[in-house]
């Protein structure tokens, strides 16, 4: 395995083969990076996981300094899953960097508002990913699932050579969605971050029962948390991720609550 720091050397490793799959993270890898790798693993030539923490999608208040990182650790899961090449940049822009990319729609609501900025910088980011690294596929898993829809958006709107590939949301045994911020939970908060999910599952449960009436869903779900802070717990369209007022088509419910000091987001799929 291939550990590259510089961009011009990932680009000049990427022309030199053909099929180059990626798998963007910020590292502090886990069991939901590594299923990334083993979906996208059979479907690629080469296998390249990029690990950067990038500071665009950050705002001015939030965890730049202190996320979490493990970059031995994260080389070691690399190996482990067959990646061929490891992009870690220590910096990813050029001198005079300026240029940013902007999604509109599906980048305006839920985290949109609470994040300000926070999708150009993962737009922004990932494009140049893509073109440092030639990828022809890339992995992005379903936890992140408003970024997923930001990310197929620019690719279809800038008409990028690139397939999006979704990977299934992946949770520990308890229910909490694998995050490389759960590391901040305490353990009377990682017990509260249960219900998170708990809430969605109720949500998701009362659909398959015949509820249709998104504001009656959305109640019952807020009912189950036991958070410190509820940002949103919100029931859309899948593709759009649109209110709807009544569940009549695949839907999307997706939660952001603080926990202690951990923001955390979680999402499941709703179907009438």
């Amino acid at each position: 395995m291939r550990v590259i720091h510089d961009s011009g050397e990932m680009t000049a490793w990427a022309e030199a083969h053909t099929g180059v799959g990626l798998v963007p993270t910020m590292g502090f890898l886990h069991r939901g990076h590594a299923s990334l790798m083993h979906l996208l693993r059979p479907r690629c030539a080469r296998l390249v996981v990029s690990i950067y923490v990038n500071p665009l999608q950050f705002g001015p208040t939030e965890d730049l300094a202190t996320y979490p990182r493990d970059l031995d650790g994260d080389l070691r899961l690399c190996a482990e899953a067959g990646v061929d090449a490891v992009f870690a940049p220590s910096s990813l822009y050029p001198p005079g960097f300026a240029t940013g990319v902007t999604i509109g729609g599906v980048a305006d609501v839920l985290e949109g508002p609470s994040r300000p900025g926070h999708f150009a910088g993962v737009a922004t980011v990932v494009a140049r990913l893509f073109g440092v690294s030639r990828c022809r596929l890339a992995a992005f898993g379903e936890k992140d699932y408003q970024q997923l829809q930001v990310i197929r958006r620019m690719v279809l709107d800038l008409a990028l050579p690139v397939e999006i590939v979704p990977g299934p949301l992946v949770r520990d045994d308890d229910g909490v969605a694998l995050s490389s911020r759960n590391t901040y939970l305490s353990t009377e908060d990682r017990r509260r971050a249960r219900s998170l999910s708990e809430a969605l599952f109720a949500v998701q449960a009362a659909a398959r029962s015949g509820v249709t009436d998104v504001g009656a869903l959305t109640e019952l779900g807020v009912a189950w948390l036991n958070v410190d802070r509820l940002e949103y717990l919100s029931i859309v369209d899948a593709e759009s991720l649109a209110a709807i007022p009544t569940l009549d088509r695949p839907a999307r419910a997706l939660v952001a609550a603080k926990v202690g000091r951990t923001r955390l987001i979680d999402n499941v799929a709703v179907n009438p």
